[in-house]
């Protein structure tokens, strides 16, 4: 079979590699559409490299056709078509899936659509609901609402229910994202986000839950004007890896500040949020209100196109590559 390889210097070679071995717990899915996220362009770099017994191409979030099933497997067969969540190796024309990693597509989503939905998804649902224990009344502040990430998380914080501010860099990105929903939008070239976040807190709507993928700076300036309880949730650092925090709002108020990645999990709480996924979100995008957010669709022969849209952060949604 074929997988996207990274040559010598870091270009994307779609190349012949050995094809997967299925163990007894495992399917074979064959590989329909493969979205991208960041991380990709970390792994490629070699700062974020698969986990071990992972492919060590890149690939977080697939769909495609089951191929092949495994003795032990009893909850999947030939033909059915499903999303997954891997450690890596979605850039290629097939993977070897543990069963527990599977999700079925949800009725009425495209195969380019259901590709858009594990990682981001799961990350979105981890950080909000799990660490952040986000609940129907609440305010969650999502930096960086034209990411890709942002384009799941803040329309989900919705469809449960939570009143939601984000920040962009330019009016004309905020214009951009507004079907996404988000009640409120900072320009954060024009406008201090902790300023906006004591307003909030001053008019008496202060921030339960902060799914960060930011941080630097600005963390340390707006923790003090959370929710008393408040968790702040940081899940990258891609505006600064060091902030000052002031400790005494962090007692007084009993605030959380959670460092939180997916990748790290145990298979066996990954397998327990794509559960909750299955359960509680998926009604959701069936019935509509919820719908992955797709910006562009490229074969996975450009791939290199593909990764200069996230690297210019040009996106607003998920960028996908399909493979024939």
């Amino acid at each position: 079979m074929k997988a996207m390889l990274v040559d010598e210097q870091k270009r994307l070679v779609w190349s012949e590699v050995a094809d997967p071995t299925v163990q007894a717990d495992e399917v074979l899915v064959k590989i329909h559409a493969a979205a991208l996220n960041r991380a990709d362009l970390l792994q490629r770099q070699g700062k974020y490299p698969s986990p071990a017994g992972c492919p060590p191409w890149m690939g977080l979030e697939i769909a495609g056709e089951i191929a092949e099933v495994g003795s032990a497997v009893t909850n999947w067969q030939v033909g059915d078509r499903v999303c997954a969540l891997l450690g890596g190796g979605g850039y290629a024309e097939y993977v070897a899936v543990k069963q527990d990693m599977l999700m079925p597509i949800p009725k009425g989503l495209s195969m380019t659509e259901a590709a858009a939905l594990p990682e981001a998804y799961a990350t979105s649902y981890l950080n909000l609901f799990l660490e952040g224990h986000l609940t129907a009344g609440q305010t969650a502040f999502i930096p960086a609402g034209a990411s890709g990430l942002a384009s799941v998380a803040i329309p989900m914080a919705k469809a449960f229910g939570a009143r939601v501010i984000t920040s962009v860099l330019s009016d004309e990105i905020a214009e951009k994202i507004k079907p996404l929903g988000a009640d409120k939008i900072i320009n954060s070239t024009t406008q201090s986000v902790e300023e906006i976040l004591k307003a909030e807190e001053e008019n008496g709507s202060p921030v339960n839950v902060s799914m960060d993928c930011l941080s630097g700076e600005t963390l340390g300036k707006s923790l003090p004007y959370m929710a008393k309880g408040g968790y702040w949730i940081v899940i990258s650092t891609l505006a600064g890896t060091e902030t000052t925090v002031s400790l005494r709002p962090l007692l007084t108020k009993g605030l959380h500040l959670v460092g939180s990645m997916l990748r790290n999990r145990a298979p066996e709480y990954k397998a327990y949020i794509l559960s909750e996924l299955v359960q509680n979100v998926w009604p959701k995008i069936e019935s509509g209100a919820i719908r992955p957010s797709i910006y562009r669709v490229l074969p996975i022969q450009q791939a290199e196109e593909a990764h200069a849209i996230l690297e210019r952060g040009e996106n607003v949604g998920k960028v996908v590559l399909t493979v024939q």
